[in-house]
């Protein structure tokens, strides 16, 4: 279960990383508040991503936890964006794919080429 929860926090650190260099590049500044606003409907993805695999039982496994974990993020990410108003343009949703994918599965190969 240990390995679960740090997998988890590494999820969410993903998602804030993204979140930061996201509003960095658009000198939309670095407030809670404002970061807050524009991670919550990834973290719900991801959450979501999460309870569909059942990733904490298999929290490295690149398929299926790591695939349905990113694929939840961006996909109910960019739908609670629409349904907020926060909007989604093209380019955004091929970097949240590309950035996402990077991040989500990349930790996680780079957890089991260490551990095996």
């Amino acid at each position: 279960m240990r390995l679960a929860r740090v997998s988890a926090v590494v999820d969410v650190c993903c998602v804030l990383i993204f979140v930061v260099i996201g509003r960095a590049s658009h000198t939309q500044g670095e407030t809670i508040a404002g970061i807050a606003s524009t991670s919550w409907p990834f973290l719900c993805g991801l959450g979501a991503g999460w309870a569909a695999s059942r990733a904490w039982r298999r929290p490295l496994a690149i398929r299926p936890s790591g695939l349905a974990v990113w694929l939840c993020t961006v996909a109910l990410g960019m739908i609670l964006r629409v349904v907020s108003g926060q909007g989604t343009a093209a380019a955004f949703i091929v970097v949240a794919l590309a950035f996402l994918g990077l991040f989500l599965l990349g930790w996680r190969l780079l957890a089991r080429v260490a551990t095996h």
